[in-house]
């Protein structure tokens, strides 16, 4: 047998690979600040955090209070582990909330007298009250959105999947359903 190797052909050689390009000319893309998903959230979230506090001043709430109170609102009578997990929030966070809620005369904290490890919160009638003035919160900001209606209603459910999927990759779970 002959040990002699043999070169390949001008038609048998495959064309030479291009080279890769250089991880910094791959990645510059990446990284570039109006590339990222978490900074146009967290920037749009800034911008709507801004556009509250004047909608909030008179009812004489916070952004956070107003979804604690927008929670109790609609499910009166919850504990502080259920309106938690709805806000996702810890009850190091949602504790000194509701105290405020609370020292204001909106909601009322009491023990479970079943199991007196759980608070329930229920409004008062100056907590169910302000509900009325409230009503015109989401009308401004959906007219400061310049969004029609059903792209809001899109624009939500896209952004309660992206929480979904983060959280799935976190393995959080989910929250209630929304």
């Amino acid at each position: 047998m002959d040990s002699t190797p043999t070169l390949p052909s001008a038609g048998d050689v495959a064309p030479a690979p291009a080279p890769a390009p250089a991880p910094a000319a791959v990645n510059a893309g990446w990284l570039a600040l109006d590339r990222q998903l978490c900074f146009a959230l967290y920037s749009a979230s800034l911008s709507m955090t801004k556009l509250y506090k004047p909608l909030l001043d008179p009812l004489g709430l916070t952004y956070p209070q107003y979804l604690v109170m927008l929670a109790l609102w609609e499910r009166d009578g919850e504990t502080v582990g259920q309106l938690g997990a709805r806000l996702f929030l810890d009850s190091g966070t949602l504790t000194p909330l509701l105290k405020r809620l609370e020292a204001q005369g909106l909601l009322q904290r009491q023990r479970d007298a079943a199991d007196e490890r759980r608070v329930l919160l229920s409004l008062t009638q100056t907590g169910q009250a302000l509900r009325e003035q409230a009503e015109a919160v989401p009308r401004s900001v959906a007219c400061a959105t310049a969004c029609e209606l059903d792209e809001i209603a899109q624009l939500t459910r896209q952004l309660q999947d992206l929480r979904r999927r983060l959280q799935g990759a976190q393995g959080g779970t989910a929250a209630p359903s929304d």
